[in-house]
């Protein structure tokens, strides 16, 4: 604070017109000797001329006894009426010799400078010099885009730097970019504000910016730990696990990665209780910033003797997380071995300064390494580093273990599955089908949950999912029975109350006949529904199974109401049908019971989360079938679950066309020709032949030994479909007429020209239809 008080006056031309006391006191010469004199005579050297245009840099005064002085000058204008300069009012102190604000300005952790209002520099701090790489006096009157490279952040910083001083207002920004000292990106949090003199105008711009760096890359651990959970294990596949590892590592975290595994997380065998010396891994999978991964010395699904002293061996057997860097004799080794394995990629390895050995770990097993190496990321892998990739591989290694873990169970589960599940769905217009069957990781084996898509008549679509009772050879076998007797007895095409009652009928069967006689192991639950496309309606009926849920086009969920009815195997009592109309593309959810319900879990809690999950907007709805079961199962679960989602569709009035017919027989004309222009109008005519012979031997049929009321309809489909309706339950069979009968042949007729035809009961008689084919079979 001595020399607090050094200033001094001049006027424009630079002579000098005060002198203070303090100003005595640093030059030695009285007011007297220097009043009236030039300002120039007073320096021992010219100053800089960057210091002349900023008015403000470090200069040379010569002492009264001749000694040298350089201090510290700022020049304020005094401006007259006109707005010019006048004359100037000039501080001083010497260099090193600040008032408290000046030291903490300099010694500030922070980044800190001080430009005029066009951009030239005025003042930088001890830390703002470092980041630039030069000292103060390198950049004092320097315009600021003379100092950096023309890039767009440096374009940017210095449209700041000109609106805060053209608009008086401060700015805040974040910016991840490099600066000239600095061998990386940073992130840095910058402010600006305007520096005002006396009178409020703005004279300099001012600035702060705050190295965030370590907070941006703890963000983005935390959002690539967050991208794991959703992006690994995406698929019941140890490879695909692997891969979507290394994905997520690649470019990110390191610039080469792979993933090896023991050799019987691959097979059958149990895993060896010690892991000692040299270890064998296999590749599963690796990636590089490098288009087609030279870096890598074993290829995909090659096996490799890891040494004792590497990295990987030394993660596997210690089951921690292994941080090697260049210098380090076990790293420089390893690299060599590498080198001298696969020279082809040792350009590539080149610059390989750091590397992360994670082990594979899963439910306090070892499964295998993933390994993360550093080549042109500047940055060592640290104890961060080290945290983050263990809490990775974690997560990889479950999805690997289940992964491993499925495979095993289904390479016998599938076998027995493939011949009593449905091997592929059916094509069909009235839904759009996906479904997903999980077995339980219970000791016990396969369940008997089952589901089944069964295209009937008309367009129309039975879905079905049921539950058998227990676990093992025997449920599988009965879950068998069940699913062959539903597929017969929907061809039957009975109401689905009435098919409940058929079923249950042939487990009550099946369970007298046990040789152990335990009806309870026998015991079974089914949900049955049709749904018709031109109605629209979905009618269903239950035998003890929960009741499906429903999610509507405007994204609205809900369970079904339906009477739950008996398990299958109680008999005697009635089973009771629900009918529902449903807008075009609702979502229709049949599932087990292994999905809501589990002795740890409230099933109220479980349903409405199934609802909430079904809500989820997705692309697909096998993708919704994913976001379910992810939702609503727990880690492990105790049970099969059988998920079967239907999106329902709708045949429009252009597809369907529907005439009352006279039971006279001279109608069957006006019919036959009604059934062809409708063709035509379709773009059908090469359907019209046939059809014109099935139309003409059905409605003829109808008024012949039906009874009223009589319908004819055509359903353009897939196929073609013809109906007759009428009043009459009487269903008619094919019988082969003799050389000189006049009729019998026209079923026959209709049997042999239509890809298949039928007949099925209804509310008020029966429907006859026939379908025909209107893409060719391949």
């Amino acid at each position: 604070m001595e020399h607090a008080s050094a200033a001094a006056t001049t006027d424009a031309q630079g002579i000098v017109t005060g002198w203070s006391d303090g100003a005595l006191r640093l030059t030695g010469y009285p007011a007297q000797e220097v009043v009236g004199r030039a300002a120039r005579e007073l320096l021992a050297e010219d100053p800089p001329d960057r210091a002349l245009a900023a008015l403000t840099g470090t200069v040379v005064l010569r002492h009264r006894d001749g000694s040298l002085v350089p201090l510290a000058l700022t020049a304020h204008p005094v401006l007259g009426g006109d707005g010019t300069p006048h004359g100037y009012v000039i501080t001083a102190v010497p260099p090193g010799e600040t008032t408290l604000a000046g030291r903490a300005f300099q010694q500030a952790s922070v980044s800190m400078s001080v430009f005029d209002t066009r951009q030239h520099y005025l003042r930088l701090n001890e830390t703002a010099c470092r980041v630039m790489g030069v000292p103060e006096e390198a950049l004092l009157g320097r315009h600021f885009p003379e100092s950096v490279e023309d890039a767009e952040h440096s374009r940017g910083f210095l449209s700041n730097l000109r609106q805060v001083a053209e608009t008086g207002r401060p700015v805040h920004y974040e910016s991840f970019t490099g600066a000239p000292a600095l061998n990386r990106e940073h992130a840095w949090s910058i402010e600006m504000w305007p520096v005002r003199d006396a009178s409020g105008e703005v004279s300099g711009v001012a600035l702060a910016a705050l190295d965030s760096s370590a907070q941006y890359w703890a963000r983005q651990r935390l959002a690539l730990l967050n991208e794991a959970s959703a992006a690994i294990g995406t698929t019941l596949d140890v490879v695909r696990t692997a891969e979507e590892l290394v994905e997520l590592l690649v470019p990110r975290y390191a610039d080469f990665a792979s993933v090896d595994l023991l050799d019987w997380v691959l097979g059958a065998d149990e895993p060896p209780t010690v892991l000692t010396g040299d270890i064998l891994l296999r590749r599963i999978a690796h990636g590089s910033v490098t288009e087609g991964t030279p870096e890598a010395a074993v290829p995909l699904g090659g096996a490799d003797v890891y040494p004792a002293y590497s990295p990987p061996a030394r993660a596997v057997r210690q089951g921690r997380a292994v941080l090697s860097q260049a210098g380090e004799p076990d790293f420089m080794r390893w690299v060599a071995e590498r080198n001298a394995r696969a020279p082809a990629g040792r350009p590539k390895r080149r610059g390989a300064h750091s590397m992360l050995a994670v082990p594979l770990r899963a439910r306090g097993t070892t499964l295998g390494v993933a390994v993360g190496v550093r080549i042109a990321n500047v940055d060592d892998y640290g104890a961060d580093d080290a945290v983050l990739g263990e809490e990775l591989a974690s997560r990889a290694a479950i999805c690997i273990d289940n992964a491993r873990r499925f495979a095993r169970e289904r390479t016998t589960a599938l076998a027995l599955q493939h011949s009593l599940l449905p091997r592929g769905l059916p094509g069909q217009a009235a839904v759009e089908v996906a479904h997903r069957y999980l077995p339980s990781g219970s000791i016990a084996g396969i369940g008997g949950d089952w589901f089944d898509v069964i295209p009937l008549s008309g367009s129309r679509v039975a879905l079905v999912v049921g539950d058998v009772v227990g676990h093992g050879i025997a449920s599988s076998a009965t879950m068998g029975r069940l699913c062959t007797a539903v597929r017969t007895l929907a061809d039957v095409d009975l109401p689905p109350d009435e098919l409940l009652t058929h079923l249950d009928d042939l487990v009550t069967h099946l369970a007298s006949g046990d040789a152990d006689d335990e009806v309870a192991e026998l015991g079974a639950t089914c949900l049955y529904a049709v749904y018709d496309p031109v109605s629209r309606c979905l009618t269903m009926a239950a035998a003890g199974h929960p009741p499906p849920a429903l999610v509507l086009p405007d994204g609205t969920a809900q369970l079904m109401p339906l009477a739950a009815g008996p398990p299958l195997g109680v008999g005697g009592l009635p089973f009771e049908a629900s009918e529902v109309r449903l807008p075009e593309g609702s979502v229709v959810a049949l599932y087990t019971d292994g999905l809501v319900e589990d002795r740890d879990r409230d099933i109220d809690h479980a349903t409405d989360e199934l609802c909430r999950a079904l809500t989820a907007r997705t692309e697909t709805l096998d993708a919704l079938c994913d976001t379910v079961l992810k939702a609503v199962l727990p880690e492990e679960p105790g049970d099969d679950v059988a998920l079967l989602l239907a999106r329902t569709r709708a045949l429009g009035a252009d597809q369907v066309a529907t005439w009352d017919v006279t039971p006279d027989p001279a109608h069957v004309a006006a019919a036959r020709q009604a059934a062809t222009e409708q063709l035509t109008a379709w773009g059908l005519d090469d359907a019209a032949f046939v059809t014109e012979l099935v139309v003409s031997e059905l409605v003829t049929n109808a008024i012949r030994y039906g009874e009223p009321p009589i319908q004819l309809r055509l359903i353009r489909d897939r196929t073609l479909i013809c109906e007759v309706s009428d009043g009459s339950s009487t269903s008619p069979h094919l019988r082969r007429a003799h050389a000189f009968d006049e009729g019998g042949r026209g079923l026959l007729l209709v049997a042999q020209l239509t890809q298949r035809w039928g007949s099925r009961q209804t509310g008020s008689g029966k429907t006859i239809w026939a379908e025909q084919t209107l893409t060719p079979e391949w």
